[in-house]
């Protein structure tokens, strides 16, 4: 049977966690929370998907996190943001000796910074692309600024007054903003270090932000070429020097990486997986799949 994992949005994850959760006003726009785990300390670990954007704060100790099956480990003083509809899993806690792990964790609903000028999820992808870690490490005066802020939006969101709404929205919009900051600045120096020319890095990012949003119905080399007005051949050349994998590599990938969350992370029937990553039948998706992974689906989803 498959691991079926939990879609939540931010009052099912305020449900999960009611004894951490801070007491605000804005329950359908905010969750935040503070946590002291021990060894001992019974954390959920089902696989959860979040409807939300979240901001995760390792004060003390080490949380490791696992986001699409990629394990993230967060030391004391480092950040580590979730983007909506990624799967998540909380892997393991890990103390200082004496000590409990202590981590904050402050949530936004998705459509409060739809729109917004800062890519969230494409800097996430960048991240997995360009670092060995993308929980990032943050000097003392950085994490103090996260601190204070978290502890401010917890204060105010707390009162009950006229018009908090909109106080708090700001508030928590300019905390997400400055996180982004100090996660795209990261991004941006290991990029800096990459291989390739500045056009060659501007086209696999292009190229990848495309991906995915296309790779579900789009499989196509000459579809993303078309797209970016420029040659099939050019493209995968582009994509090659910056990433050492060919497009076609990075397209599977994605595709494969929707299969497994399907197969691992639901109960849909393999039919349905096959409908909804657009594949002509049974038989292509399962050769796909055998090759990208060396196993079949139902191997995969019962192992």
């Amino acid at each position: 049977m498959a691991d079926v994992y939990t879609e939540l949005d931010l009052k099912g994850l305020r449900r999960l966690f009611p004894e951490r959760a801070v007491k605000a006003e804005l329950e359908e726009d905010l969750f935040l929370a503070r946590m002291n785990c021990t060894e001992d300390t019974e954390v959920t670990d089902r696989p959860l998907r979040v409807d939300a954007y979240l901001v995760i704060l390792c004060y003390g100790g080490r949380i490791e996190i696992e986001i699409n099956r990629h394990v993230h480990v967060l030391d004391a003083c480092s950040m580590l943001i979730y983007t909506p509809h990624n799967i998540l899993r909380m892997h393991k806690v890990v103390p200082e000796p004496g000590k409990p792990v202590r981590f904050a964790v402050a949530a936004i609903a998705t459509d409060l910074l739809t729109g917004s000028r800062m890519n969230f999820s494409r800097i996430y992808q960048e991240s997995l692309r360009f670092m060995e870690n993308p929980a990032i490490m943050l000097r003392e005066d950085e994490m103090d600024v996260c601190r204070r802020y978290f502890e401010l939006v917890v204060n105010v969101a707390r009162r009950s007054l006229p018009d908090i709404r909109e106080s708090v929205i700001m508030l928590i919009a300019s905390s997400f903003f400055w996180a982004g900051s100090l996660w795209q600045d990261r991004v941006t120096e290991a990029r800096r270090h990459a291989r390739g020319s500045f056009r060659a890095r501007e086209v696999f990012e292009d190229f990848l932000r495309l991906a995915q949003d296309y790779h579900m119905a789009e499989r196509s080399l000459g579809f993303y070429a078309d797209k970016l007005y420029m040659s099939p051949k050019y493209l995968s050349k582009m994509v090659k020097t910056v990433s050492g994998r060919s497009a076609h590599e990075w397209i599977d990938a994605l595709v494969v990486g929707e299969a497994q969350n399907m197969l691992r992370y639901s109960d849909l029937p393999v039919r349905e997986i096959v409908t909804r990553l657009n594949f002509p039948n049974q038989t292509t998706f399962y050769r796909f799949f055998k090759i990208q992974t060396g196993k079949t689906p139902t191997e995969y989803r019962n192992g």
